[in-house]
């Protein structure tokens, strides 16, 4: 009789889960590499580090020798570039092992891993430098040939690894590389879930098998079948898939589970999809579930800062002339003050009063507004050419000054329709947890002009959290360089 008609469903679904994409070929073959697992990934780790180290070594020989090459017409000694390459991958690859950067599932996301590596490699090469001033054997390579090899080493450990992530990505998805062999328990429609909406063979799990649980009448039954045939195909980890609020569940499944040897995994609850970068926090006794950090540190807010003030004054001394001559036009034009002030929300939803130039006929202020579209017979001559160029923008310099905004940052909005959004749009008042800026992540993203519909709301706040959940003074500053040089910072503006 075959395997799936002598036993109940649980064990059927353990049985005939394989035959999906990405999960092994079936419940009995997946006992075959169990031994093997462990042998597979030591080797594929070992792989990983003889690729970066090879992309290394082969940095410090061919910067060495086109240094050279190009400055002193011949190679250089073959032996001192090998020595410097030996010296930098030894302080690379082993903190980089010890870290285990070198597990398939780290090196399957290139997105997340490279910043690390980059970061290990700044570390090792300032090491590496200090190495050679304290036993004096610096002066053997030059100037130049330390700064190519540099930028050549971070260039062949990006492409090392990039290559890397990709051919394990590929053969993780078609079960050729199996880097965490994962046993699922739960009821059917939260393992279906599981399985659609993050596709784990695509992040190097091989699902070799699940296990279906009915419901409360026959738990211990499809609980005691269930851990039987995990000790049998010995995974590398068990997920729990159950809602959270179900204790009496989770607690029967880990009284049955913690008897096999391997991870056991409480599944994502839905609330986290919503928290990309929760994560564990401890304080003494209390174990609890950060979901959303502070934007912002003291020492980053303190950066953030010092940067808004220094070139908020070079801006303003640097433009007190063109801004002058566009106040003086304004007034020319129309009747009415050079300068607009309206209340908008600021950090912490505290509100404030921005700085513009005017640029229409009408100074409204009050609960109901009307944003400007294209053609609208309210915006002057003069205004319509300053929106276009966004120089009614920068009288918002003294904001910055006064603290109440910052150069980068979610755009401020009427407060008529902050309220309007806020009631349309999850999470929009996590905005308010940075400073406002004159120009943000959504806007040299093309996300600027008319936010006619929710739809475009909802583009705009996307973009807004993202830069708030990935804050850096370098992003600052990127922002700020596609703010004048980028042609989407200036699309759609009215």
């Amino acid at each position: 009789m075959p395997f799936d008609k002598e036993f109940p469903r649980t064990a059927r679904a353990v049985a005939g889960y394989g035959r999906q994409r990405g999960a092994g070929r079936s419940g009995w073959e997946a006992i075959m590499p169990a031994q093997n697992a462990a042998l597979i990934r030591a080797m594929f780790s070992t792989l990983a580090a003889l690729s970066d180290a090879g992309a290394i070594l082969l940095a410090a020989i061919g910067s060495g020798t086109l240094y050279h090459m190009a400055f002193y017409e011949a190679a250089g000694m073959f032996e001192s570039h090998v020595a410097i390459g030996f010296v930098a991958l030894t302080l690379f690859v082993v903190p980089a092992a010890v870290r285990r950067d070198y597990d398939a599932t780290n090196i399957l996301s290139f997105k997340s891993q490279w910043p690390r590596a980059f970061a290990l490699w700044n570390i090792a090469f300032l090491c590496m430098i200090i190495l050679g001033f304290v036993t004096k054997t610096s002066a053997e390579a030059s100037r130049g040939t330390i700064l190519l090899f540099y930028v050549t080493g971070a260039v062949c450990l990006a492409v090392s690894r990039g290559t890397l992530a990709r051919l394990v990505a590929h053969q993780a998805e078609f079960g050729g590389v199996a880097p965490r062999r994962v046993f699922l328990v739960g009821r059917e429609e939260e393992v279906s879930r599981f399985s659609e909406q993050y596709e784990p063979w695509r992040q190097g799990m091989r699902i070799i098998a699940r296990a279906i649980l009915r419901g409360s009448d026959c738990l211990s039954d499809d609980l005691a079948l269930a851990s039987a045939s995990a000790r049998m195909l010995r995974p590398d980890d068990v997920f729990i898939l159950a809602p959270w609020s179900e204790t009496a569940t989770i607690d029967a499944c880990l009284n049955a589970f913690l008897r096999v040897p391997a991870s056991i995994h409480l599944g994502p609850e839905r609330v986290l999809d919503r928290f990309s970068k929760a994560r564990l926090d401890r304080f003494g006794p209390i174990l609890s579930l950060n979901l959303a950090r502070k934007p912002l540190g003291p020492m980053d807010i303190a950066l953030k800062r010092a940067m808004d003030i220094a070139l908020s004054l070079v801006a303003l001394t640097a433009l007190a002339l063109p801004l002058a001559v566009v106040a003086i036009l304004i007034k020319l034009e129309t009747p009415g003050p050079a300068f607009f002030l309206q209340r908008r929300y600021g950090f912490n939803q505290e509100p404030f009063r921005i700085i513009k130039f005017r640029s229409m006929s009408v100074m409204e202020d009050g609960p109901r507004l009307e944003q400007a579209k294209v053609g609208d017979a309210r915006i002057t001559r003069v205004g319509r050419v300053i929106r276009r160029l966004s120089i009614d923008e920068l009288p918002q310099l003294f904001n910055v000054l006064l603290g109440d905004m910052s150069l980068v940052g979610p755009r401020p909005h009427a407060l008529a329709h902050d309220r309007m959004f806020e009631r349309d749009i999850a999470l929009y008042a996590r905005r308010h947890n940075v400073k406002p800026g004159i120009t943000g992540w959504a806007q040299v993203s093309g996300f600027r002009g008319e936010t006619d519909t929710t739809e475009k709301m909802r583009g705009r706040v996307e973009h807004d959290l993202h830069y708030i959940d990935n804050w850096s003074l370098s992003l600052d500053v990127k922002i700020l360089f596609l703010t004048v040089f980028s042609s989407k910072a200036r699309s759609n503006a009215r």
